[in-house]
């Protein structure tokens, strides 16, 4: 009976050390909804392939995955700004909750993956082809308020952007809008997916998007030409990464890896 009861525990033993070792390159990754879609999921199997990390991928937006970060809920968050923009971001998730401001460790981290394009877009059915920079702030801030002012049909405008914790919208407003608050009408949405869907619902709509997301999902939208609007997207640790979050980084900066990175 002590025989058996030693191989049982022995047997007990061997299967809780291989279940663990199959949990031992799980990550999980929190933030940019970009990154999610560009890079993190179209690479994951490849990957995991090459590396043995297997990832899981939340997509709650560059702020919020900042503030999981800081609450140590995750070990990596994932941005599409740089990250003086992510930490603004990530205040402004905290102030909308009504929370105080987060203080950011003094040895956090940005690790840069790749470059990516926002694009402005317009329902498909909208004349328009090209609007400037300032065509696009004075439409997004309310300014021009009728299509006709920059070459279009006599059509209403309305004006479509993300959450607070949106790069994609922080880094717009601070390139293109030099800031200005968006129309006091501007429809809200949770994801670039439901922009792109607003979009494609109202022919006098405008928004602007990931042009990897865009190429993906284009809906019955097009992009309008303008001067280029490019932000990086990046993986931050509070200190150096874990070996498996490292191992994260290196797969995507290698040729290898860079071939997962969709345009």
């Amino acid at each position: 009976m002590k025989k058996f009861g030693k191989q049982m525990v022995l047997a007990v033993v061997i299967v809780m050390l291989a279940v663990g070792s199959s949990f031992a390159g799980d990550v999980a990754l929190w933030g940019s909804t970009t990154c999610q879609k560009r890079f993190l999921e179209p690479g994951a199997k490849a990957l995991q392939a090459a590396t043995g990390v297997k990832i899981k991928v939340f997509g709650v937006g560059t702020g919020k995955g900042m503030v999981a970060l800081l609450d140590g809920k995750t070990d990596v968050a994932i941005t599409s700004n740089n990250l003086e923009g992510t930490i603004q971001s990530t205040q402004k998730v905290l102030k909308k909750d009504g929370k105080p401001e987060a203080q950011i460790p003094e040895n956090i981290q940005f690790h840069e993956i790749t470059k990516d394009l926002i694009v402005a877009i317009v329902n498909k059915d909208n004349p328009v082809d090209s609007l400037t920079w300032a065509q696009l702030s004075n439409l997004n801030t309310g300014k021009i308020t009728n299509w006709k002012d920059v070459g279009g049909n006599a059509q209403d405008v309305q004006v479509v952007t993300s959450h607070a914790g949106s790069s994609t919208k922080a880094v717009f407003q601070k390139q293109v809008m030099k800031k200005a608050d968006y129309a006091a009408d501007a429809i809200l949405v949770k994801s670039t997916r439901l922009e792109i869907n607003e979009v494609s619902k109202d022919v006098g709509g405008i928004g602007a998007v990931s042009a990897g997301f865009f190429n993906l999902n284009p809906g019955r939208t097009k992009v309008v030409k303008s001067d280029t609007i490019s932000r990086p997207l990046a993986l931050i640790t509070i200190g150096d990464p874990t070996p498996d979050v490292q191992k994260i980084i290196d797969f995507f900066r290698s040729p290898e890896g860079k071939k997962q990175i969709l345009d």
